[in-house]
């Protein structure tokens, strides 16, 4: 990875732990995943208050929450009250259903090595700030951080790969909001399906730059897929797909041919 300092656009991932740390710049590189310092097995989501520096011990399910399969409806590793933060761990296997964040959260140098049901799950008000800096997963069936409350969603110098989407506005929620989500120098390799889902019947908006995808030649990943949602589980409909090469529509899925690299 380039470790290269740049003004403005810097992002460290792991600070004060005599471990390196990670710094990303715009136009991400993939980083390089951490070792383990240790193993630390969970039978019950812990919760989160303050600050949890996880000093980047590996993390994993045990007892009820070692099944490693996913189905909806898991517990989680971790469970974030408003204003809580959660960095330097690592997320083995089983995951479970990772991190769920009750209000704002910050996610910071966190690594999923293989996504349970989802990696994270916000579930915040309307007013909701949560922040996912630096860290990566790779592995996820389906959804990496799936979006359920209202409020905006900014992920930045993040890694992932072997995915299904990067992030989802829940569609079917029984209580749905407008929801925003800001990806940026984010550094993507393929396989993948898409970036990113919103809901733009609820006035969803994506806005995109700095991302960087490699492997995928014939650029098949799409960067934001727009959908029709509802409060009644029903499936939500597909409305419109936005490819890098062609661009968004501006007003739900905002980025441009030039926000998005190919390698």
């Amino acid at each position: 990875m380039r470790k290269r300092w740049r003004a403005g656009v810097v992002a460290i991932a792991a600070l004060g732990l005599g471990l390196g740390a990670v710094v990303y710049t715009q136009g991400a590189s993939a980083a390089t995943w951490p070792s383990a310092t240790g193993s630390v097995a969970l039978t019950a989501g812990k919760s989160v208050s303050g600050t949890l520096d996880g000093g980047l011990k590996r993390y994993y399910g045990s007892g009820a929450l070692g099944t490693g399969d996913q189905d909806e409806g898991q517990d989680p590793l971790f469970i974030l009250a408003d204003g809580a933060t959660l960095k330097n761990v690592i997320i083995g296997s089983p995951a479970a259903d990772g991190v769920h964040c009750l209000g704002s959260c910050t996610i910071s140098n966190v690594w999923w090595e293989n996504v349970g049901e989802d990696a994270a799950t916000f579930k915040g008000g309307s007013s909701a700030k949560y922040t996912v800096t630096g860290g990566g997963a790779k592995g996820a069936d389906d959804k990496v951080f799936q979006h359920n409350g209202g409020g905006t969603l900014t992920i930045s110098g993040f890694t992932v790969s072997d995915f299904g989407k990067l992030y989802r506005s829940c569609g079917n929620c029984k209580t749905q909001y407008k929801r925003a989500v800001v990806v940026k120098n984010v550094a993507v390799t393929y396989p993948g399906s898409s970036l990113v889902g919103i809901n733009s019947n609820y006035g969803d908006t994506a806005t995109f730059s700095g991302i960087t995808i490699t492997g995928d030649s014939s650029k098949k990943i799409s960067i934001c897929v727009t959908y029709k949602g509802n409060n009644t589980g029903a499936e939500p409909t597909k409305l419109a797909t936005y490819k890098g090469s062609t661009g968004g529509d501006g007003t739900y899925c905002k980025f441009t041919t030039s926000n998005i690299t190919y390698k």
